[in-house]
């Protein structure tokens, strides 16, 4: 069976036997509680899905941008990457007023660092928990309670994972977590693939994505792609060989007004077997670049534009 079988399956089962409910963006959705799918990665294989083009230097620049630690939207608008700008872009809308077009709000979030600084922050989503979990210290008291003063660094978790995967690989802790409750309400969008764990078999990295929150027909593919890039570059940092991708997913819905891109893609039979190459071995996982990856094999059905959520 073609590894996209599964992804085609689980889309169907939600379209047809989900539960209609509302959700936070007013919109809807049909959603199931709980699913999994698994990707074999050995010999270069990636789970890019073939029944719609899947933008694959995007979402890899989405996730170096992640690896970098920051949290606004300025350096993937300058390389054309759109993911992230609806959120600032909503809430500048809201408080200024301004009808202004995306395109307009990107380039001069861009052009103008000021403006970028003001209304292109997320506030401490992904990047910022994985590279710099806050830590706070003890400072004493004032006599009416405990004082803290937060560390000017926090914990990378990423550079920590690295060092645990090469000195104890057998470890049960290789895990990377989003979800800091203490910080979720300063965030644009609490993360949705919050927790990363990794495991090490026979010599081959395997890693297990859990997502709290999954839009299948939009936000799925880009995440199996980026769980998978994720035990890819660490495998190549740790001397290890890629072994599977296990993907779990908690709210996995789809939206009532994905109803064309569903029927579309489901009406599509899945082919071929791409691949992924990496280039070069970078000195460490922070230091890849776009130019270090190249897919082939890659010949999709045609891209499916459906609108995002907000």
């Amino acid at each position: 069976m073609h590894y996209e079988q599964q992804y085609l399956d689980l889309m169907r089962r939600i379209w047809t036997s989900g539960d209609e409910r509302t959700d936070r963006t007013g919109i809807g959705t049909r959603s199931v509680f709980g699913a999994e799918l698994r990707f074999d990665l050995s010999g270069g294989q990636v789970p890019l899905l073939t029944t719609k083009r899947v933008y694959w230097k995007t979402a890899t620049r989405e996730f170096l941008w992640f690896l970098t630690g920051e949290t606004n939207i300025r350096p993937l608008c300058a390389q054309g990457v759109e993911i992230w700008t609806d959120w600032p872009l909503d809430r500048y809308r809201r408080e200024t007023g301004e009808d202004i077009s995306r395109a307009d709000f990107s380039a001069r979030i861009v052009a103008d660092a000021a403006f970028a600084g003001q209304w292109g922050d997320l506030g401490p989503v992904y990047g910022k928990q994985w590279t710099d979990w806050p830590v706070y210290d003890s400072a004493g008291s004032d006599g009416a309670g405990a004082l803290f003063r937060k560390r000017e660094r926090g914990v990378n978790q990423v550079a920590e994972l690295v060092r645990s995967l090469r000195t104890n690989p057998g470890s049960r802790r290789h895990i990377v977590e989003g979800w800091n409750v203490a910080e979720l309400d300063a965030m644009a969008l609490p993360p949705c693939h919050k927790t990363y764990q990794f495991h090490v078999a026979d010599g081959r990295l395997s890693g297990l994505v859990y997502q709290r929150s999954c839009d299948v027909a939009l936000g799925l593919p880009f995440n199996l792609w980026g769980g998978a890039l994720f035990i890819r570059m660490l495998a190549q940092q740790c001397d290890l060989e890629p072994g599977e991708l296990v993907w779990m997913g908690g709210d996995v819905h789809l939206y009532l007004n994905h109803a064309e891109l569903v029927e579309q893609q489901l009406a599509r039979l899945p082919e071929g077997s791409p691949r992924l190459e990496i280039g070069r071995r970078p000195e460490s996982i922070f230091d890849y670049r776009i130019e270090d990856f190249a897919v082939t094999g890659y010949a999709p059905a045609a891209h499916i534009a459906a609108p995002v959520a907000v």
